[in-house]
């Protein structure tokens, strides 16, 4: 059972690598109800969450997070100690502290660029983060930390790009980067080549071509001029 978690796992992290550039180490944002769950089922984070998803982890929360689970009291004590283990990263609440679950979502606007995953017991919270495409869902269900298939949103926005239809800003900004560096964007007050276009038909061949007068028709001619000088003899 356990080898064929690994590798369920292992094929969405190739999905996420592959379409939305998640690269090692992977950041995870961790919050309050993620980290009680993992206390009451006796589930080691940091030893256990890296074999699981194949690669190099780097564990973090948001001053938000760690205020609720202050403000929540003895009850999530544990959870908080274990919180406060994770690297902090900053958010955009620092005079006004909001819910931890408003908080994390916060860290994933504009298509997630620093690449989080979110882990989450949060029902509201994850159903909030599928709506959004490209962001790894990660949660504990019967003892066991469980990597979410791809949502429809982040399938949807897969199958676009491979339409051609819609590039991300960062691959347009790579692409034009690109370009420059090879020379092939065209400068300013370049003029652009005219195409020849194609033109209409030869006029002389449009020209009817003379008859070719026929050996029959020299036949008559000939004969009559023979029949002239006979009678001219005589």
């Amino acid at each position: 059972m356990k080898v064929t978690r690994q590798k369920h796992a292992k094929k969405i992290m190739g999905f996420y690598k592959h379409n939305f550039q998640f690269r090692e180490p992977f950041q995870v944002l961790l919050d309050g109800t993620f980290c009680q769950a993992a206390l009451h089922n006796k589930i080691q984070i940091r030893e256990q969450l890296p074999g699981y998803l194949g690669g190099v982890l780097q564990f973090c929360t948001t001053r938000c997070v760690l205020k609720e689970l202050e403000s929540l009291g003895k009850a999530l004590y544990g959870a908080k100690l274990i919180a406060q283990r994770f690297e902090v990263r900053n958010c955009s609440h620092h005079k006004n502290p909001v819910s931890g679950s408003a908080c994390l979502l916060s860290m994933t606007e504009e298509g997630n660029p620093h690449h989080f995953f979110i882990a989450t017991q949060d029902q509201d919270l994850a159903n909030k983060v599928k709506k959004k495409a490209g962001i790894p869902l990660l949660f504990i269900i019967q003892n066991t930390m469980v990597l979410d298939k791809p949502s429809p949103k982040s399938l949807a926005f897969v199958q676009k790009l491979r339409m051609n239809q819609l590039v991300p800003e960062h691959q347009k900004q790579s692409i034009v980067e690109l370009k420059e560096k090879e020379g092939l964007v065209k400068q300013e007050g370049e003029k652009r080549r005219k195409r020849k276009r194609a033109g209409g038909p030869n006029p002389l061949s449009c020209l009817k071509k003379k008859k070719k007068k026929t050996q029959e028709g020299q036949e008559p001619s000939a004969e009559k001029k023979k029949r002239r000088k006979r009678k001219r003899i005589r």
